[in-house]
């Protein structure tokens, strides 16, 4: 009974999900179709002000799967490009992309997504400060020695193929040309492909917890009862969780849904949303690429800005009087019914089977078969 319970509850909000789901995938396939990966992984030869803006703008523009964006930061430090700027470009593909956006709208508010894209630069640049003051050429030195080493994480030929539309035409005719509306059909699948897993697990994490887990647990984890201690223990905890749950990209929101609703700060939830790229299974693919020490030193830095950008957050939200007041969504207790969200599912559905057709008629089933494999491998491939 306990499970049937969760399950419904994963099913009811995998429903709510899935058209803007959809909706994100396909605004995200059509940019990256725009945006070549030569500009995403050109070298950016030093940490100055430029160049760490230009990589943040073009880690908004590539794909939200954090493993993804982990392999190709690798492979911009692996061609001489800056090791800051590599973070910056890794941190804005998994916390500025659009996809993301859209499903904090829906699921938790505008105010949420808000604070996602205002907090987003500000934790960048919280790191790149404690990457200027602690940051040592030594560490650097190591890590280019062990990323040298061309170790496989996940995700490797996701993160180095380059289907954009080549050509000097205008972006609508690039767009729908037909190797325009071809691109686009590949970049969804191989995205969606991506991490379709993570959104699974995430669903059925925030199911069982919704589920399972009383909320005068979650009330006294969380110190709701003392809202100056909650204010300060949300952004500190929230990473905490994300590290443990396993689950990145897109597929974290629906537990800070079940996190809000059970009470965590305003800014514990963002916190919690900045840390999937802390998660265990990055984490250790940071050791393969950049070693034991460097991978101490992403895991206390990244978890600072992250926290500092959480109380950045809460503070400035609160003092302009934007965050929300009640912690309870309907998520959690939608049923399926005929209404737009139904509406909505349908004609989303209905256009992303003319994407898979499209993207099967093109050859895709191979180079989705290319997606985990190393960036040598995809070369000899081509």
């Amino acid at each position: 009974m306990f499970i049937l319970h969760a399950l419904k509850i994963s099913s009811m909000m995998g429903w709510q999900i899935l058209w803007p789901l959809i909706l994100g995938f396909g605004l995200s396939a059509v940019i990256q179709a725009v945006v070549s990966h030569r500009q995403m992984t050109k070298l950016f030869p030093n940490d100055s002000i430029k160049t760490i803006t230009k990589a943040s703008l073009l880690g908004a523009a590539s794909s939200s799967c954090s493993y993804a964006a982990v392999a190709l930061a690798r492979s911009i430090f692996r061609k001489g490009g800056n090791f800051s700027a590599a973070m910056a470009f890794e941190m804005a593909s998994t916390n500025l992309v659009i996809e993301l956006g859209i499903i904090m709208l829906l699921l938790l508010g505008w105010q949420f997504t808000l604070a996602e894209f205002i907090g987003g630069p500000i934790m960048i640049v919280l790191l790149m400060l404690l990457f200027h003051r602690f940051l040592t050429k030594k560490l650097v030195s190591k890590a280019q020695d062990q990323t040298n080493k061309g170790l496989n994480g996940r995700m490797e030929g996701h993160a180095n193929m380059d289907m954009s539309i080549k050509g000097k035409e205008g972006i609508f005719k690039k767009i729908f040309s037909a190797n325009g509306v071809t691109a686009i059909s590949h970049f969804f699948i191989m995205d969606i492909a991506s991490v379709w897993i993570d959104i699974a697990i995430g669903l059925l994490i925030a199911g069982a917890l919704a589920a399972w887990v009383p909320n005068s647990f979650w009330q006294s984890f969380f110190l709701i009862k003392h809202s100056l201690l909650a204010n300060l223990w949300g952004p500190v905890v929230g990473p905490i969780i994300a590290i443990f749950s396993f689950v990145c990209s897109v597929g974290n929101i629906p537990l800070a849904v079940v996190l809000w609703n059970s009470g965590i700060s305003f800014g514990g939830v963002i916190s919690f949303i900045f840390a999937d790229l802390l998660v265990i299974p990055i984490l250790l693919i940071y050791k393969k690429y950049y070693g034991l020490k460097m991978t101490a030193f992403l895991l206390i830095t990244f978890y600072i800005s992250m926290v500092l950008a959480g109380y950045i957050i809460e503070a400035l939200f609160g003092l302009f009087r934007l965050t929300p007041k009640l912690h309870k969504t309907n998520l959690l207790t939608a049923t399926i019914s005929f209404n737009y969200t139904t509406v909505f599912n349908i004609v989303f559905l209905i256009f992303a089977g003319l994407l898979i057709i499209r993207f099967i008629k093109t050859n895709g089933l191979m180079m989705l078969k290319m997606m985990a494999k190393s960036e040598h491998s995809l070369k000899h491939h081509h």
